[in-house]
This record gives structure tokens, C-alpha cells and sequence, in this order.
């Protein structure tokens, strides 16, 4: 058996917003999103993707036939609130319908201990449940049942998050999303590019423009200060987005000399910190080693090995 992991709200969220040219949600084998809770509440919304797991008449989970649970990367599930795993819960339970009763009490866990039995990979719960996630992604909620592939298409992923609620990481055109920057409340922005743009019409947003080539010969390095420092000063008031044209080398590269600089990371870590958040994350060789050099400034000397096939 693969095993139950509990999931964070902001791993699903990343889990849900990675992309390639396209959504990854368009991958038939990479995220099953399953929902334990009764079929009126699944009715009234919903995580988006996310197929009501149904039940025998015994009250039994029954494995999606549609899906190959041995073959998929990310099998996630979650009911209203589970935050342990051994959760049950008794409050407000005499209120619930006779029906309903069974599927609230561990409802996630009944299902994923079923699930484990066919996958490679350990099943996700969701910490908190619906109740948690929607609370902090409410614009990832819906009633769409049925997804169409030109509707995963033509899915838009938002940046991911590094920090909650304070710090995402993406690319230029999530940067002039208003809708992203409205649901994300985003209050200032670091454009790593070399392309201009407006994107705030409300002042009291700030923008720090960093104009540097994705290229191994660019400095990147002399500017980590300044970044780091309005990052640290506008986080302080609210969510702050770092972009690059593809947000993959040049954003990711910032992100991670804010980690080392704040949070004390070495480079290892913040390297695996980040790549968990964006998979296919990829700064520059030469932003690389300019990345080992800031490595050195704050501990005195270099920590990782950068000469290792994965950096």
C-alpha cells in the first residue's frame, strides 16, 4: 500500500495551477481530485476538477473506473474538514440527515484507505477539508460537474503561491490578469523582464521593475539586495507577485535569493522548496551560480554543491 499523507491547502493549490505550454489538468494521469462529501453538498460547489467519489449501497467507497489510480501522480481527496488522520467529527452531527451521517464521520479517510490499494503513489487528504481550501481559494470553487478537454485547454493557471497569502511566483501574462490580482490580492509586483507594462491602475500598488535578459550572462546578482528588500518591505502590506516573461528562470532565481536572504535557506533547500511549489521551474546556468555566490555571502562560504547533475 502507498500510504495517507495529509495535504496542505497550498500544495493542492500549486498542485492545481502547474502548466506547460498548457494546464497539466489536461494530463489524464496527473491529478485524481475525489470528493467525499454528500452529493448535495458537492452539488451546491465544489473544487474545480474535483468528480464525487460514489458509494455501493453498503456505504463502501468505489474506486472512479474511468481512472488508472496506478498510473496517476497526484491522487487527492477531501471531504468538509479533516485536519488529522484520524479524524471524526461530532459537532453539529444529530443535525445531519440519516443519510448524510456515515459520510461525514472520516469520510476522506474511509475513502483514501480504499484508494491506496491501487496506487503507486500516497494518497493526499486535504488538511482542513473543503471548508479550509475554499476559505482561502474561494475563486477555485464551482458547480461544473463535467469538464470538456478544450475547457482544460483553455484552463488559466494562476501564479503559485511560495509563501501564504503573502509571496507567488509566475509569469507575465498572470501578471496582467485584474482578475488574478483581485482574487490573489496582490499589492505590488517584481517584473523580472524586460518587458514594461501597466499593471496597476490602483497607486497605492507598487511595481519594482528589474530589467534583465534570461541570459547566463546577465547580473542578477547585484540586484538580490534590492529585491530581497522590497519584497520584505511590501510583503509587510499584502500579497506581492515576483513575475518573469515565462516565470520559470529569471522569477524563480529572485524567489530563491528572498528565501536565502529571509527565511535563511541554503541554497539546497530553497532550490527544493521552490521546485516543490513549480515543478518544472529552471533558472539559467549562469543565474545558478550566481545563486551560489549569494550562498556564500550570507554564510561566509558556499553550502551547496552546484556541480550536482540536478542544478
Amino acid at each position: 500500500m502507498a500510504g495517507l499523507v495529509l495535504c496542505e491547502p497550498t500544495e493542492l493549490y500549486n498542485i492545481l495551477n502547474q502548466s506547460t505550454k498548457l494546464s497539466r489538468l489536461t494530463e489524464p494521469n496527473y491529478l485524481c481530485l475525489l470528493d467525499a462529501r454528500t452529493k448535495r453538498e458537492y452539488n451546491e460547489s465544489h473544487v474545480i476538477t474535483a468528480r464525487r467519489v460514489k458509494q455501493n449501497p453498503g456505504g463502501d467507497y468505489l474506486v472512479p473506473e474511468s481512472v488508472e489510480l496506478e498510473c496517476v501522480k497526484y491522487c487527492v481527496v477531501y471531504d468538509s474538514k479533516t485536519s488529522s488522520l484520524d479524524d471524526i467529527y461530532y459537532d453539529d452531527y444529530e443535525e445531519k440527515e440519516e443519510d448524510e451521517k456515515d459520510a461525514e464521520v472520516g469520510a476522506a479517510i474511509q475513502c483514501a484507505r480504499v484508494l491506496e490499494q491501487f496506487t503507486r503513489h500516497p494518497v493526499r487528504i486535504l488538511k482542513g477539508g473543503y471548508e479550509r481550501f475554499t476559505a482561502c481559494y474561494h475563486f477555485l470553487r464551482t458547480q461544473k460537474i463535467f469538464w470538456m478537454p478544450q475547457e482544460l485547454d483553455a484552463f488559466q493557471p494562476y501564479p503559485v503561491e511560495i509563501l501564504p497569502a503573502q509571496l507567488y511566483m509566475g509569469d507575465y501574462r498572470q501578471a496582467c490578469d485584474q482578475q488574478i490580482q483581485k482574487d490573489l490580492k496582490i499589492k505590488a509586483q517584481v517584473n523580472i523582464s524586460e518587458e514594461l507594462a501597466t499593471l496597476f491602475t490602483d497607486e497605492s500598488k507598487t511595481l519594482l521593475h528589474v530589467s534583465v535578459a534570461d541570459s547566463p550572462d546577465a547580473d542578477l546578482f547585484s540586484l538580490f539586495p534590492t529585491i530581497c528588500h522590497f519584497i520584505d518591505a511590501k510583503m509587510a502590506l499584502g500579497a506581492v507577485l515576483v513575475f518573469s516573461t515565462l516565470g520559470l528562470s529569471r522569477s524563480s532565481t529572485a524567489v530563491m535569493a528572498f528565501l536565502m536572504h529571509s527565511s535563511h535557506y541554503p541554497l539546497k533547500r530553497a532550490w527544493k522548496y521552490i521546485q516543490k511549489c513549480k515543478t518544472n521551474m529552471r533558472p539559467n546556468r549562469g543565474f545558478v551560480q550566481q545563486l551560489s555566490a549569494w550562498e556564500s555571502q550570507i554564510y561566509g562560504s558556499a553550502i551547496t554543491d552546484i556541480s550536482e547533475p540536478h542544478y
